[in-house]
């Protein structure tokens, strides 16, 4: 984690939150941004769902809106792929997986039976599963498992309508996983589940009042803490009309 999500962990007494982190700097405790593009969404051809998250207002709980993603992951000479599942309340990562091909059960359809089974979530749910065009979100599969328990299907058109799932891949790759010394595929797994464990139960998010996400949801279900998101939908001027969706607190 960034050396002041570690500052507000410690709390020291001795130095402010500036000076903290210029001493962290001081002796290499800096995080590099790993800037290399790698497309993995194949949506030529691709049938679209609408923009569900453009028809919400706020969000009052969690199992309410998902938003998922598949970024790639680069070993050696090898390339694999990461898919995560967050609850966009929580920010609780719910469902992943690391695999060695682009299908669909290798990639959603895998992590999305895992979030369904963590999050007991049953019949009727009509929780929105929101994800960008990718095909492995439009397959037979998928489709068939998110109408049986009654979710609803969302795509956006660009990442400036999905950017909480594009945010959490780069959280998991660079401030995670870069770091290990890994080699094979089944490192790979073994450690994706080790730091997604770390995100949820370990790291504070300014954004949920330096809660983790499971504590927040922990206080949110018990009425210690009381928060509602509210969606933000702020058009952005381009060659193409853009919609950048934000949530905020009140």
């Amino acid at each position: 984690m960034s050396c002041r999500e570690i500052y507000y962990m410690l709390k020291p007494s001795t130095m402010g939150r500036i000076q903290f982190e210029k001493f962290c700097y001081g002796y290499g405790y800096k995080l590099s941004l790993d800037k290399r593009f790698t497309r993995t969404t194949n949506s030529l051809g691709v049938t679209r769902f609408p923009n569900l998250l453009l028809e919400v207002d706020k969000i009052t709980g969690i199992n309410q809106i998902w938003v998922s993603d598949i970024t790639y992951y680069q070993l050696n000479d090898d390339m694999y792929y990461i898919t995560l599942i967050m609850d966009l309340y929580s920010r609780k990562i719910v469902g992943w997986n690391a695999s060695v091909t682009l299908s669909t059960y290798d990639t959603t359809l895998y992590a999305l039976r895992m979030a369904i089974k963590d999050r007991g979530i049953s019949r009727n749910s009509n929780l929105i599963i929101h994800s960008d065009g990718g095909g492995q979100y439009y397959s037979k599969e998928f489709r068939k498992l998110t109408e049986y328990h009654g979710m609803r299907n969302s795509m956006c058109e660009s990442v400036y309508e999905n950017p909480h799932a594009e945010r959490v891949n780069g959280t998991i790759k660079n401030d995670y996983l870069k770091w290990y010394d890994l080699n094979f595929l089944k490192d790979l797994k073994k450690k994706l589940t080790e730091v997604v464990y770390l995100y949820n139960y370990k790291r504070p998010h300014q954004s949920l009042d330096r809660c983790t996400p499971d504590s927040f949801e922990q206080m949110t279900s018990t009425g210690l803490l009381t928060k509602t998101w509210i969606i933000n939908k702020r058009k952005k001027e381009a060659k193409k009309e853009k919609v950048n969706i934000t949530i905020t607190s009140i």
